[in-house]
């Protein structure tokens, strides 16, 4: 699963790669990490035409999720003694957001698959955790890209617009936009740092096009594995 990004390039090379018509992120930075719950910069298609927008990275979770873990609270409290309003509890149960979707088959995910909630999620590299350095300490990051210069790319997104949740108990309730980006099968070149998954990466603008304008049963046959001899394995990075 994929938590760590970066994205290091201009605006300009975004709209032209994604044929972006309105421009919302104000000045990009020229190099830039992204991890969960952070504002990155995606293209998504809106009324007024295709937009690049720093929106939060982190799709609402399923509400079974919520439901969950709003029980284990509700059962730590009764515990202690306290009543429970499970209503309320339920209501305000934090959710950080779900960085990744694999599960296409979902219910939970399938009311997002319309053009309308299509979005590419541009970067440079990604990084995995890098189990193989046995040291010991903190684990590594193994980062990802397209070629040795780090070409720029994207992954497949969704976008929800104005979603009412409680990401941070200290913020409470917000209503704000989410992305995040799909995950499928590793291919061969990827399982030795991460077995079962990698994000679904688009690598020009005819894909991005089919990601952001085809039916859904012709957009989701991009959702597979990269050939083994489209990524390189960089040098050893840490994070900015």
């Amino acid at each position: 699963m994929c938590n760590l990004y970066n994205i290091s390039t201009n605006q300009e090379a975004i709209r032209q790669i994604t044929r972006a018509l309105i421009d919302s992120v104000g000045n990009l930075e020229p190099e830039l990490d992204l991890y969960p719950d952070r504002f990155g910069p995606i293209v998504r298609n809106t009324p007024a035409g295709r937009e690049l927008a720093k929106v939060r990275w982190g799709l609402p979770s399923s509400k079974e999720a919520l439901f969950q873990a709003a029980q284990k609270r509700a059962d730590k409290l009764r515990a202690k003694g306290k009543e429970v309003n499970f209503e309320e509890l339920l209501r305000m149960e934090p959710d950080g957001g779900t960085t990744n979707v694999r599960n296409l088959k979902s219910k939970h995910w399938r009311r997002w698959f319309g053009v309308e909630n299509r979005c590419v999620v541009p970067f440079t590299r990604f990084a995995e955790p890098d189990y193989r350095d046995t040291s010991g300490g903190r684990v590594p990051n193994a980062w990802f890209a397209g070629g040795e210069e780090e070409p720029l790319l994207c992954f497949a997104g969704l976008w929800v617009p104005q979603w009412t949740s409680v990401r941070k108990i200290k913020e409470g309730e917000t209503t704000i936009d989410l992305y995040g980006f799909l995950t499928t099968d590793a291919n061969d070149f990827m399982k030795p740092i991460h077995k079962k998954a990698m994000p679904v990466i688009l690598r020009d603008r005819d894909e991005i096009e089919t990601w952001m304008t085809a039916p859904w049963e012709e957009a989701r046959l991009l959702a597979k594995p990269l050939p083994n001899d489209a990524l390189v394995l960089l040098p050893n990075q840490q994070p900015i």
